[in-house]
């Protein structure tokens, strides 16, 4: 039998936020789509892509005995935690995360490995910069050489600091280490403003595309 058409009245309140529900049902198709435009994989690939012909460009005109660098964020820069991120529902839980990140199974992000190659065949520098803890120093060189990241300059990750020290400062004084070496630094990679923030900058800075989590 056919249902009859409602014919109550319906009062809906005002809600300036989007569903977090319909967000995450938005999330998952964007990072699982296939398409020319509009989807995770195309959308970090276009970026990658725009840094790798920079790094060319900038590689051709080089100086003679110019150290030039290539910084690199690694969470959802050059690895991606996905399955961890799907699996507790874009929720943050940090004992999760940890065993995620102590099977060293994180794949590479596609776009910047090659980045990262293209950098290698030009003799350009490349160091990693991470917020993760310094007691997971192993396990993240071990987890970028079985992803195919080799022969890298420099891996900096976060020690004991103070709680007032926002990413920014860590990550911006990582780079300043990295040019009072003598390095100048053409392209810094990341997936927050946080890891491309503050001073000094590259000559250009790339973001990559994280709509699934946010470090200010």
């Amino acid at each position: 039998m056919a249902q009859a058409p409602a014919t109550g009245r319906m009062l809906t309140p005002q809600e300036p936020n989007p569903n977090l529900g319909k967000l995450k049902i938005r999330l998952l198709a964007y990072h699982d789509c296939k398409g020319d435009q509009g989807c995770y994989e195309t959308d970090l690939n276009h970026q990658s892509d725009l840094a790798i012909a920079f790094l060319q460009r900038r590689a051709a005109r080089a100086k003679p005995g110019e150290k030039l660098a290539l910084v690199l964020d690694i969470d959802e820069t050059s690895l991606s935690n996905w399955d961890v991120e799907k699996q507790d529902d874009f929720g943050y839980i940090a004992k999760d995360w940890n065993d995620w990140e102590a099977t060293k199974k994180a794949p590479a992000i596609a776009g910047t490995l090659r980045l990262f190659n293209e950098a290698a065949k030009h003799s350009v520098s490349v160091f990693f910069i991470t917020g993760r803890d310094t007691s997971l120093q192993e396990v993240t060189a071990d987890n970028l050489k079985s992803a195919g990241y080799h022969d890298w300059a420099g891996l900096a990750l976060r020690g004991p600091h103070d709680p007032s020290q926002t990413v920014t400062d860590y990550k911006s004084g990582e780079r300043k280490k990295i040019v009072d070496a003598g390095y100048k630094i053409i392209l810094n990679v990341g997936d927050q403003m946080s890891d491309l923030n503050g001073a000094p900058q590259a000559e250009l800075s790339v973001k990559l595309p994280n709509p699934f989590y946010y470090i200010p």
